[in-house]
Order: structure tokens, then C-alpha cells, then sequence
């Protein structure tokens, strides 16, 4: 599924690496006058790097003209393409392999590369090399091991010196999915790392070709096939392209000084690429560890980070959507229930959904039942109650019934009063309500993530007398949320680097798509102010003159205790119960008094956003 902008960019390169290595492999075959191996050292070079494969064959080793083939490819430039060609055909084949081997099993960053990089010279030196190559370089296979492995590792050094850092950086940016195999990410990670990898080889191989420790390109006619196949020696550019014999006469001019000046640097620079990363990223980590997950941007991610950290701040993943729900669906409906030898049985779903906050805005959330806010559970005071809960998120999960008095393993705390519960597991919460007022449930298991992607509800309880209930002509909650979205991703909002909200929501609209109240005037509203949000204090505050706080998380506050205010700060956990009373006509609002909260990605619409409602009084 295609979810960044990166993502479509990278099916588009793909498509044209695809096209353009069909077109070397049949001109290859069908035009160009080269030795086999050559031949898929630039369709497997052009597969890697796409259409800079492409045009490394068409300027460096297309034949233009038949019979130029020779003249072509002598300038020194050239040859030292095809020496890096070679090299990094059978490097990256190793190190890509062993890449996806590596994924699949599990195994940290730094081990990782230590892999990559013995699979990938082993490929290069004993395959690609030394047997690939050997009718060319002539005598005996372990001859040639001893003669290709100091140019080899040279080779080697300087292209995995440059993969190994764009490997980690971009593996271990935001978007982890460059750590699966099954995502385009990884490949387009990979064809990077292998560009990188042939632009820092390419200046070693060009002096190893100059002085006569590497083959640059070669051409081969079909009669110095047939010539070769008879024991004739087969013509070959040399060093510096010059005609040579077969490559095993190719004799060096390179001092020792010179080679050993060569091979430390290139060690260097293989020493630098491959550790040097680990002063910023956590190379501890395996693809397993992070599963694929997107950071927010802004995130500080550092050597130390774990991973329970970039999974709890990872956007919502869209393919796990099971439903959408539209501009005109509701939160907070009534959750029906069925009686069972007098017990009121409730059942709550949790799973991942699509749901409009706006008319041009959608969060990815979790959900209970389809609904931002869950299903209100309404009961009454001295009920029993049995609510089962069956997860059908992609992550564990329990649910806490905040503020009520009740057995203690009913209470939530996933790992301490009960195990959590697992993906497809269902779990059965049973107690009677001996408390009435205004409560809410969510969940105690990594509820700074799945609280924040959604999972929130009111838990409502009528007094068992109905006198002690502080009546009103209306009723009406009002359940906070943050979000936060960025480029067609939600991610759960905290207050911490990288995860601060830009969008805010009552009962799980943003104004302007939130509800109006329609009273008239001298009649009263009940307000139950619930702190379902996570991360900020909101002071809430309604226009067209005071209210009364009649209670407090949960308890009716005595007639002789009750006070009048205009605004009251409600913080995550908290419930404040008022009674506002309509004293003029007119349309009169209820919102936060932080203004950043009422607008929309920091932008006012119809006079507003976020946390606003309006009171419509005739």
C-alpha cells in the first residue's frame, strides 16, 4: 500500500530501473562485444542504480558504431567504470542478500552490517571475481583468489564505506519501513546505499586500474571467443585501455608503498562508515525491534532511544483500517446491552478505523465499536454490569474504569491487577456500579498511544435516587482530545518532542463540524466536562455569564459547597459537572481558553476551530 509521497516516487523509479535494465540486457546481448560477465555486471549495476546504470553503460561501454568498441571504452575514465562495475555487481548482490537475510532474522543494526559486509566481499572475491572472471584472468581458481583479493578488498572498503551510512541513517530515519524487505523503502534504501557505495569506489578503482592491479572493460568478438575456446588467447583492454594480453600477464607498477597507503585509508573509511553512525542512531535495534513504524517528525531519536519508544510515538499504521466513518457519524451513542440472569452485558470492540474530524480531515484511530468517542455505557447506580472487551487492535490493551470503586482485578492496569489483552483475546470485566456521577473508561495498557489514538468513553451513572441527581433542562457531555496529523499520518499526541497536537476535538469533531446546542431562553444545560485528552490542561470556559460546578470527578458537590465560575481547568482524568443557565438569546460558545486549541493546524475557520461549540439560545 502506497502511504508517502516517497512511496510513489519510489514506484516510479523502480519502474523505469526495470525498463532501463531490460534495455541493457538485450543490448547487451544483442550488440554489445563484451565478455559474459561484464555483460551482467551492468545489467545487475543497472538493476541496483536504475536509469544511472543506464547511462553509465550508454557513455562508458555502448558500442556506438560496430567496430568502435575498442576505441570506445580506452579512455581511462571508462575503464575505471568498469572496474567499479565489476566490483559492485557481485558486492551488492552479497550485501543485499544478505540484507534481506539479515531482516528476516532478526539481527541488530551493527551486526547487520558486519554481515552485510562478509557477505558482500565474500560474493565479490570468491563468485564475481575470482570465479566469474577466471577464463579471463587465466590460471588456477585459488590463483586467483590470491591475486584478486588485495584490489577486492580495496574495492570493497571504500563501497561499503559509503553504503554502510546510507543504510543507517535511512533505515533508522523516520520511516522505518526502510528495515523491511517487504517494503518498497527498503529497495529504494538499497539502491541509494549502492549509488553512494559506486561513487566512493570509483576514484580507488580508477588508480587500481591505471596502475594494473584491475581489469577495466573489455571487449570480446565472437571469432576471439571461438579463438579462446582453441587456446587462443583472448584481447582485452588492459590498464589505461590499452590492448593487452589475457589479464593474468597484466603486470603492476604500483609500489607497495602506494598499495599499503590504498588499503589503510580504504580500511578508514570502511571503520568511519560503518561506526560512525552509531554516535546518533541506536544500532542495537533490528527491523524486528521497530516493526516497520513511522516516527513523527520532530521526534528527537538518538543513540539511546529504544524501541518501545519509536513504536508508542509511531503514526497509526492506514492499512490496518477496517472501516471509514464520514463527517456526519457520531461518538459517545448510547452502547445497547442484553440482560443475562440480571446482569447488564455490554460488549466493546476495540480496533483500528478511519474517522472525519473535519471536511478535509481524517484520522487514522483506534476505536471502540466504530465510535470517536467510544459508546457511552449509561447504567445506573447499584447495576451489575459484565462488559466484555475483544481486542481487534494491532497491540495489546485492557481498559480501566476510571474513578470507580470496584474489585481490584477488574480495575485495568494491564501487568498488574491483569495480564494485558492480546491481539484477538477477550477479556470480561464484571462489577456492580456503587457510585453514581460522571466517569469515563479508557485503557491502561500504553495509553499515552492507544488513549491518545482514540480509545476513550463516558461511563455515565444514575443515581439510584433519583432526588440526588442535579437535574437540568439539558444534558450534555463533552469529551477533549488532541490529535496530531502530518502528511496523511496520525500520530498519538504528547506533550514531548515531536508529538505536540495541531489538532483538537470535542466529542470527536473539531469546530466547525462540532454540535450545536438548542435551548431557549431561561432554561438550564448540564455540561459534564470530561479530561479524556492526554497530554495539556484545558481551561474550558462557556460565554453568556457563569456557570455552577455542581460536581466533581464524580461526587455531587454539597448545595452549601457549590460556586459559580466561568471557566475551570480540566485536566486529563478530571470531570466537572456545571450548570449553565441561557439568560439571553443569541448563540453563545463553550471552548478552551488556550486559543492555540481552537483553531485547526493552527488555522481559524468561521471564527474558530478545535475546542468550540456553540450554545444556539432563541
Amino acid at each position: 500500500m502506497l502511504i508517502q509521497p516517497m512511496d510513489y516516487f519510489l514506484l516510479a523509479w523502480f519502474v523505469v530501473a526495470a525498463a532501463s535494465t531490460l534495455y541493457v540486457g538485450f543490448d547487451q546481448y544483442r550488440n554489445n562485444p563484451e565478455p559474459v560477465v561484464m555483460k551482467w555486471g551492468f545489467i545487475l549495476v543497472t538493476l541496483y542504480m536504475g536509469p544511472l546504470g543506464l547511462l553509465l553503460y550508454v557513455l562508458a561501454d555502448k558500442e556506438p558504431r560496430p567496430g568502435e568498441h575498442e576505441a570506445f571504452t580506452k579512455p581511462l575514465w571508462k575503464q575505471g567504470v568498469g572496474s567499479t562495475i565489476h566490483c559492485v555487481a557481485g558486492d551488492a548482490t552479497g550485501i543485499i542478500l544478505a540484507a534481506v537475510v539479515t531482516a528476516t532474522l532478526g539481527l541488530p543494526m551493527w551486526l547487520d552490517l558486519i554481515v552485510e559486509y562478509l557477505a558482500g566481499f565474500a560474493f565479490g572475491l570468491f563468485i564475481f571475481q575470482s570465479l566469474f572472471m577466471k577464463s579471463m584472468m587465466g590460471g588456477s581458481y585459488r590463483e586467483n583468489v590470491r591475486k584478486s583479493f588485495l584490489p577486492e578488498f580495496i574495492s570493497m572498503n571504500f563501497m561499503m564505506a559509503g553504503m554502510a551510512p546510507v543504510m543507517s541513517f535511512l533505515m533508522m530515519g523516520r520511516d522505518m519501513r526502510a528495515m523491511e524487505p517487504t517494503e518498497l523503502l527498503f529497495w529504494g534504501v538499497m539502491s541509494l546505499g549502492v549509488i553512494a557505495g559506486f561513487v566512493l569506489a570509483y576514484p580507488a578503482n580508477v588508480w587500481l586500474v591505471a596502475r594494473g592491479l584491475k581489469h577495466g572493460l573489455m571487449t570480446e568478438r565472437p571469432q576471439q571467443a571461438e579463438a579462446s575456446e582453441h587456446g587462443h588467447h583472448r584481447r582485452a583492454h588492459g590498464p589505461a585501455g590499452e590492448h593487452s594480453a589475457a589479464a593474468h600477464h597484466m603486470r603492476s607498477d604500483a609500489t607497495t608503498p602506494q598499495i599499503a597507503a590504498l588499503g589503510t585509508v580504504s580500511a578508514l573509511a570502511l571503520a568511519l562508515g560503518m561506526a560512525a553512525p552509531a554516535n546518533w542512531l541506536n544500532l542495537r535495534l533490528s527491523a524486528r525491534d521497530v516493526g516497520g513504524v513511522i516516527m513523527p517528525q520532530g521526534m528527537i531519536m538518538d543513540r539511546d532511544t529504544p524501541a518501545d519508544a519509536m513504536r508508542d510515538m509511531a503514526a497509526a499504521d492506514p492499512r490496518l483500517v477496517t472501516a471509514s466513518y464520514g463527517l456526519s457519524a457520531r461518538g459517545d451513542q448510547d452502547l445497547p446491552f442484553r440482560m443475562e440472569n440480571g446482569v447488564k452485558l455490554f460488549e466493546l470492540r476495540p480496533a483500528v478505523i478511519r474517522w472525519q474530524i473535519l471536511p478535509d480531515v481524517a484520522v487514522d484511530a483506534y476505536a471502540y465499536n466504530g465510535q470517536i468517542p467510544g459508546p457511552r455505557i449509561h447504567i445506573r447506580q447499584g447495576d451489575r454490569v459484565r462488559i466484555n472487551v475483544t481486542n481487534g487492535l494491532p497491540e495489546e490493551t485492557t481498559v480501566h474504569w476510571h474513578g470507580l470503586i470496584l474489585p481490584n482485578q477488574m480495575d485495568g492496569p494491564a501487568e498488574i491487577t491483569q495480564p494485558p489483552i492480546e491481539p484477538g483475546q477477550s477479556y470480561s470485566y464484571e462489577f456492580t456500579a456503587t457510585q453514581h456521577g460522571t466517569y469515563f473508561y479508557h485503557p491502561h495498557a500504553k495509553p499515552d498511544r492507544t488513549q491518545a489514538l482514540g480509545l476513550y468513553g463516558a461511563l455515565i451513572i444514575d443515581p439510584a435516587n433519583p432526588a440526588d441527581e442535579v437535574a437540568a433542562d439539558h444534558d450534555y457531555v463533552i469529551e477533549l482530545q488532541e490529535w496530531l496529523v502530518r502528511e496523511g499520518l496520525t500520530y498519538p499526541s504528547m506533550p514531548m518532542d515531536g508529538g505536540m497536537p495541531n489538532f483538537f476535538t470535542i466529542n470527536g469533531k473539531s469546530y466547525p463540524s462540532t454540535d450545536t446546542i438548542h435551548m431557549k431562553v431561561g432554561e438550564t444545560l448540564k455540561v459534564r466536562f470530561i479530561g479524556t485528552n492526554n497530554g495539556f490542561i484545558h481551561p474550558m470556559h462557556i460565554h453568556g455569564g457563569p456557570f455552577e460546578v455542581v460536581a466533581r470527578d464524580g461526587e455531587t458537590i454539597p448545595p452549601s459547597a457549590r460556586f459559580l465560575a466561568d471557566t475551570v481547568n480540566v485536566g486529563p482524568g478530571q470531570r466537572y459537572d456545571v450548570i449553565w443557565k441561557a439568560q439571553r438569546p443569541g448563540k453563545w460558545l463553550i471552548h478552551c481558553h488556550i486559543p492555540h486549541h481552537t483553531t485547526n493546524n493552527n488555522v481559524e475557520e468561521k471564527g474558530g476551530g478545535g475546542l468550540m461549540v456553540v450554545i444556539d439560545v432563541t
